[in-house]
């Protein structure tokens, strides 16, 4: 409900994941670049997106996966839910976009595939 039903209004995962104010702020200014905290977002949505995000870790074993790895990074509690939720809120809009129900099954062979991509690579 918070974000409504016209697909057209969110041409990319990205621009979703600013509304809800879980996608990186970047401020640049001739060389000086910074990347901070998205203070200009939706604030009912980025609690109800970070909620589920950080209960999701407790049930999905990739979920919980993406949140350890982001706290082994140095990134605080808060931070590690936002990067977690931003990639939820990008398997949401595939999901909406392409008008098809969240397959788990489908998601952890896609996880798989990238692993194994990332492992032949390195």
């Amino acid at each position: 409900a918070e974000i409504g039903d016209c697909r057209a209004r969110f041409p990319t995962p990205e621009s979703l994941a600013c509304l809800a104010g879980v996608a990186p702020s970047t401020r640049q200014s001739g060389k000086i670049r910074t990347v901070g905290f998205r203070w200009a977002c939706h604030k009912q949505l980025r609690d109800a997106v970070c909620d589920f995000a950080g209960d999701s870790r407790r049930a999905n074993p990739w979920a919980a996966n993406l949140y350890q790895r982001a706290r082994t990074r140095g990134h605080d509690h808060p931070h590690a839910v936002r990067i977690l939720a931003r990639a939820w809120l990008y398997i949401i809009w595939h999901c909406w976009q392409a008008g098809v129900a969240y397959d788990p099954a489908q998601h952890r062979a896609l996880q798989t595939l990238t692993q194994d991509q990332h492992q032949a690579a390195a």
